[in-house]
């Protein structure tokens, strides 16, 4: 039995039973077998799908998220709907911690809007922030840099263009980090961090390769790519961002292509975004470069909204176009992240653009490389 964890976006306007019965048959469960694996009677369980009982206890709840991959936030606020209180988990915690009731009492007595209240959550979910490194590309290239090496195990001045990346997301507080392995895995090889292992690299790309972490793509998380150098003022940034969906983009980018030979101007990944610095295109825009705003620098943040979003479509459009053309890829398989954003955005998702001028370094060839190399010393300005 296997599928995704249930989107949040998609649970909308659903009872807690109706939700436990859509899932159960997605998930190839008979009513019976789920009944003995959560430790109730089957017609007990009859019951609560046909809205004939209110919602279990706490634990039980828990045992039926992890069976049938449903958002345990998700299915705790549907329970309290059931109940006609709040959600369970909450209810528990309040009564064992009563500072946790005061807390509610004082937001209350000094009657905080929504946003008064957002910028709180914000402020403490600070602290939960992931990271999720893209590492399992050839870096064909690179040539004979990466013969036995990943691209990002690459040496820049003592230490390898990873450990940098892990450095500037560990000074702005992200310590959960995790990377997808593929080309040369073996390598790679930092002690705490979570690896997934892409087996299928030589015929896959970016946004597939995310797919194989997909179990931590929850809470507030940022997907870079591993062959970028990047100042950990650009994490700030991204981490400040209170969007579902943000891409952060560089406007001062133009110079980094002067004399750029073996990456020419017509394969940057830029953005056109409106006044609200939304994306309306994004990708190799090949008409009219002077229209672009910017470029994609290979980092996304998303919001615990946004993850579920993101996985949502994912799954869908993979069902409809695996094997067939999707975006500017010949197939599905072979689509870049910008090709899905370009999607999300064609059918109406909005998707922020964090803005930064310059601060980071993209190491994508031999001349690349050698010009870093060459500019180490200096702050990651692009010249």
């Amino acid at each position: 039995m296997s599928g995704s964890k249930l989107a949040v976006g998609s649970s909308k306007n659903k009872s807690f039973g109706l939700l436990i019965r859509e899932s159960r048959i997605k998930q190839g469960f008979g009513q019976r077998e789920l009944a003995v694996k959560i430790g109730v009677a089957p017609s007990y369980l009859n019951d609560i799908e046909k809205e004939k009982r209110s919602a279990p206890k706490s634990i039980v709840i828990k045992k039926i998220a992890k069976l049938l991959k449903i958002d345990i936030n998700t299915l705790n606020d549907l329970a309290g709907i059931s109940k006609g209180n709040v959600a369970p988990d909450i209810k528990e915690y309040i009564e064992s911690n009563p500072k946790v009731a005061s807390l509610i009492r004082t937001i209350k007595e000094n009657n905080l809007d929504e946003d008064q209240i957002e910028k709180i959550e914000n402020s403490m979910n600070k602290n939960n922030n992931k990271a999720l490194i893209i590492a399992a590309g050839l870096g064909s290239r690179l040539k004979k840099h990466t013969e036995n090496l990943p691209k990002c195990m690459l040496d820049f001045g003592g230490k390898t263009l990873l450990q940098r990346q892990l450095d500037a997301y560990k000074k702005c507080g992200v310590k959960d980090i995790s990377l997808i392995r593929g080309y040369k895995k073996e390598k790679i090889n930092y002690k705490g961090i979570k690896y997934f292992e892409n087996t299928d690299y030589k015929n896959n790309n970016i946004l597939n390769s995310i797919f194989y972490a997909e179990k931590i793509i929850n809470g507030n998380i940022i997907i870079s790519y591993s062959d970028i150098l990047f100042d950990s003022s650009v994490v700030e940034r991204t981490l400040d961002s209170d969007h579902d969906i943000s891409v952060v983009v560089d406007i001062d980018w133009r110079g980094y292509y002067v004399g750029r030979k073996d990456h020419p101007i017509s394969e940057a990944e830029n953005v056109i975004f409106n006044s609200n610095n939304e994306v309306e295109k994004i990708g190799k825009i090949n008409t009219g470069k002077e229209e672009v705003h910017g470029e994609f620098i290979g980092m996304i943040k998303l919001s615990d909204r946004g993850t579920e979003i993101f996985k949502e479509h994912f799954h869908r459009l993979k069902k409809i176009y695996w094997n067939k053309p999707f975006q500017r890829a010949k197939i599905f398989q072979k689509a870049y992240l910008t090709d899905f954003i370009q999607e999300l955005v064609d059918i109406g998702i909005k998707v922020h653009c964090v803005i930064i001028e310059s601060g980071w370094k993209e190491i994508d060839t031999v001349e690349d490389y050698k010009k870093a190399l060459t500019g180490f010393n200096k702050k990651f300005t692009k010249s």
